[in-house]
């Protein structure tokens, strides 16, 4: 642990040194603290000693998890759903199932795999996460439109496919789960999440109860802090009890919402770095180059570079999205904590192809960050070229 807290803080403060550099080019903090685990993990240096079986490991994820579903709920209330909703309904609601049956296709001929171990691959590498195409999001050049686009569909992916990678991960474990106890624990998540916030806002406007404006963002987190804690109590679904939280409690106070974004970011960004680092010291070069055979790479490659475009070219079809953006589009669909931490959640279940389908996914992960963290601000800057930009 002494090792795994040393580690981290000098690659953050690595990262942090070079981060007006890496806004300007390929670089990217994400490949820094991957390809630092990979090289100070036991594969290599041996410095970092964590295995798939550690508790750092699986309570990182989930925590990292946690606060990207609750900032990302948080990121796109109710009212910025309804907001622009056009492009991004589409990418979410034939979009992601798309991505989704493409991918266990490529699975299933490729790979080799069953079709409901193909499908549960599938559904775990469905959601995409941004924050490993920064630029794309963050950059003033890039079109409105696009930055909306990429932003929603981010917030809400996670959180749609969860009950997917649940009610599929139950099918392959057969009589080992109950179809009833997985409705209540996913019930009771979106309950928590739905009742905790409403509370603590009727709450916070009392007169009497309000918070002062400099811990104002802390009103955020003790929301968050405390829909984790009834989930656990009550064996709730905590993932969907912190999405649904992110959104009712933005869509119920907007102040609170900005009050939060900075602080809440920077939170979430640091547990996603210290998840990026553990994940990459588990990729060593035997789990590269001995247990994954050349289907598996083929496969991976083709999850990459085949399904999202497939998937987002059907659903952009008549949109009429500029040939430029829906590229973007098409390309930028990293895979981020959520595939991580659904993954870990199927290798611990225990079910009989567990083992390769953590490998095929860890796998996709690690070469898409390498892809797409390295090619963002390159595709950002095609559009500093372009004369008139989108607001809608």
């Amino acid at each position: 642990m002494d090792s795994l807290l040393l580690s981290f803080s000098v690659l953050l403060l690595a990262a942090v040194l070079i981060s007006e550099r890496a806004n300007r080019t390929v670089l990217s903090t994400a490949v820094l603290f991957l390809l630092g685990g990979f090289v100070l993990g036991q594969g290599v240096l041996g410095v970092i000693d964590v295995e798939t079986g550690d508790p750092v490991v699986g309570g990182l994820a989930e925590l990292a998890l946690f606060s990207v579903l609750f900032t990302d709920g948080m990121r796109v209330g109710v009212h910025d759903l309804r907001r622009a909703w056009r492009l991004p309904g589409r990418a979410l609601l034939l979009g992601l199932p798309l991505t989704l049956v493409v991918t266990a296709a490529l699975a299933h001929y490729v790979a080799g795999l069953p079709w409901l171990e193909s499908f549960l691959l599938g559904a775990v590498l469905a959601p995409t996460d941004p924050v490993f195409a920064s630029a794309i999001v963050g950059r003033e050049e890039v079109p409105r439109r696009l930055r909306h686009l990429l932003n929603v569909e981010s917030g809400v992916n996670d959180g749609l496919a969860l009950p997917i990678v649940l009610v599929l991960l139950a099918a392959a474990a057969g009589g080992d789960t109950s179809g009833w106890q997985l409705a209540e624990e996913i019930g009771l998540g979106v309950l928590v999440g739905l009742l905790v916030p409403v509370v603590v806002v009727r709450l916070e406007r009392l007169p009497f109860l309000q918070a002062t404006r400099a811990l104002q963002p802390l009103v955020a987190v003790s929301v968050g802090l405390l829909v984790l804690a009834v989930c656990q109590a009550t064996h709730a679904n905590l993932f969907l009890g912190a999405f649904t939280a992110g959104i009712t409690l933005a869509s119920l106070s907007p102040g609170l919402r900005h009050e939060f974004e900075q602080f809440g970011e920077l939170v979430t960004e640091l547990l996603k770095l210290g998840a990026i680092l553990v994940f990459g010291a588990l990729i060593t070069p035997v789990f590269l180059f001995r247990e994954i055979d050349a289907a598996g790479w083929v496969f991976a490659v083709l999850a990459l570079v085949v399904a999202r475009p497939v998937a987002l070219q059907v659903s952009f079809w008549g949109s009429g999205l500029p040939g430029r953006e829906k590229v973007a589009a098409m390309w930028f669909g990293p895979k981020g904590f959520a595939s991580v931490v659904y993954g870990l959640i199927v290798l611990e279940s225990g079910i009989g192809l567990s083992d390769q389908l953590f490998h095929l996914v860890g796998l996709v992960i690690f070469l898409s960050i390498l892809a797409h963290s390295s090619t963002d601000v390159v595709v950002a800057r095609q559009f500093d070229q372009t004369p008139a930009r989108s607001t809608t």
